[in-house]
């Protein structure tokens, strides 16, 4: 396997053989003696071929999720049961209050 990864690095290195077609690259493998499963894998265009040598374990999905839980949205809780209501412009302490007109 390492020497597949060795392969593999070489090939991704060097530009000219990165973009080679398997046509051009199935000597070249040869001639490194690469292992069958990259020959098949490069021949066939298909890197899910070098699973078995990279002794590929399907990763599942965990079932828990990795965002925030619901209790940093909740509000907090004061003993009081008024709500609490952010002050409107112009009208704080310092405005004088005049009565309604009926």
């Amino acid at each position: 396997m390492s020497d597949t990864i060795e392969l593999l690095e070489a090939i991704g290195r060097n530009a000219t053989l990165r973009h080679a077609s398997a046509d051009e690259l199935a000597p070249i493998l040869e001639q490194a003696k690469a292992s069958a499963a990259l020959k098949s894998a490069v021949a066939a265009g298909d890197s899910s071929l070098l699973s078995e040598e990279f002794g590929h374990k399907p990763n599942h999905s965990p079932q828990i999720s990795n965002s925030p839980g619901h209790e940093e949205d909740e509000p907090d809780h004061d003993d009081d049961d008024k709500p609490h209501h952010p002050s409107e412009p112009g009208h704080g302490a310092s405005h004088k209050h005049t009565p309604h007109k009926q």
